[in-house]
């Protein structure tokens, strides 16, 4: 055999041998990069390829940077959804994605809060709310915006929704977008009758103050008839009554700002049971206090609520309550909720939504201004006083501070 042979056989052997090597090595990099791509597409980071041994550390070590670099990119998504989450769960706005089936994709704590439940997974829970909402939420059309009213711990609500379509990982979903405008509606409310009573008391000021004045002037003439003076003495009686009347309307419309002050809502309470203990007692009714949650602390004017407290006891007395129960909690958007329940008869269902107006009552005696003066604080201190039931068993009225 000769020399040239002999290289011939070497070279070939090594020639082989190296085929044979590449074609194994590069068979082990497309397995471990066919692990790696598996394991990134089942979202599984928890593994590391050997970075100790020669044979592949260089190409080991490159796929290793890959897996944290993709890791890296992951965090950053997970901590850039965290704080738009956080975001969206601070805007005063509530935000619910809905899917094709009516399933929730996401819905933040302000829209668990307006809506009054806990948690939210599909929209068949609005039933428990109300029904008219829940068909809202199903036909609700694109960027239309619609008014809804319910009932929740809170009181009476009334929302404005909006909803627009979008794609979403190749899903088509609705984005209802809804704000509660039961302050708005109610502000207006009242600054439309507050600007009523003003112009009706000072046009009646102007006819009846000099009627008064001029009957009182001419019964102290001697020469006026037995009859005259009678009819003189009715019409200023009159006079007088009417004028104490306006001026207690002009009492809605000049409540004084609400000087807050931190309190112990317990201690509050405790007063108002005491100062009407003694119209209870002749009325044959009793007045309790619970605190649902424990030493709630109100800011606010601390008089002001409790003349509400105050009225609202002395309703439900004349109201025939034999029990009247006093409640306060902490909800858990924070908001402080204060009820005062009794059993006495119920407010009739026309009644209802008149009860806060101006100059309606349902007393003989009454003058129609208490439930609205307490309304009026309440929207003074960023509150609400709504009705939230009354039937055979019980009636509610629930102060809301926000």
């Amino acid at each position: 055999m000769t020399n040239l042979t002999i290289i011939l056989i070497v070279v070939a052997a090594v020639v082989i041998t190296a085929a044979v090597t590449s074609f194994l090595t590069s068979r082990k990099m497309r397995a471990k990069v066919a692990y790696m791509l598996d394991a990134l597409e089942d979202k599984e980071l928890n593994f590391r390829f050997d970075e100790k041994r020669w044979r592949g550390r260089k190409f080991n070590k490159t796929l290793n940077r890959l897996r944290n670099i993709f890791d890296k990119e992951r965090h950053e998504i997970i901590e850039q959804e965290k704080y738009f989450g956080l975001m969206l769960d601070h805007v005063k706005t509530g935000i619910a994605v809905v899917d094709k089936d009516g399933r929730i994709a996401y819905c933040n704590n302000t829209a668990l809060s307006l809506l009054g439940i806990a948690t939210f997974g599909h929209i068949r829970q609005l039933r428990a709310v109300s029904d008219s909402l829940y068909e809202l939420f199903q036909t609700i059309a694109d960027r239309n915006e619609e008014r809804a009213s319910y009932y929740n711990e809170s009181g009476k609500m009334t929302i404005s929704l909006t909803a627009s379509e979008a794609t979403i990982n190749k899903d088509v979903v609705r984005i209802i977008v809804f704000n509660d405008i039961s302050s708005d509606i109610a502000e207006n409310e009242q600054e439309s009758w507050s600007k009523l009573i003003r112009v009706l008391t000072h046009e009646i000021m102007n006819t009846v103050t000099p009627i008064s004045s001029l009957s009182e002037t001419l019964l102290n003439f001697e020469d006026v008839s037995e009859e005259v003076r009678n009819g003189l003495t009715t019409i200023s009686e009159s006079s007088k009554g009417l004028i104490k009347f306006v001026d207690s309307y002009r009492n809605l419309t000049r409540v004084a700002p609400p000087v807050k002050k931190a309190f112990y809502f317990k201690d509050l309470a405790e007063r108002a049971i005491n100062l009407t203990r003694e119209q209870a007692v002749l009325n044959g009714a009793i007045c309790t206090y619970e605190e649902l949650t424990d030493d709630i602390i109100l800011y606010a004017d601390e008089g002001q609520i409790t003349q509400i407290l105050i009225n609202l006891i002395k309703n439900a007395i004349q109201a025939e309550a034999r029990h009247i129960v006093i409640t306060a909690q902490i909800t858990f958007s924070e908001n402080i909720v204060i009820s005062v329940s009794n059993d006495g008869h119920p407010i009739s269902c026309e009644s209802r939504d008149e009860i806060f107006i101006p100059f309606y009552t349902t007393k003989q005696e009454g003058t129609g201004i208490g439930l609205s003066l307490s309304r009026q604080i309440m929207r003074l201190h960023n509150g609400t006083l709504t009705l939230s039931r009354s039937d055979d068993s019980k009636t509610t009225f629930t102060l809301l501070f926000r």
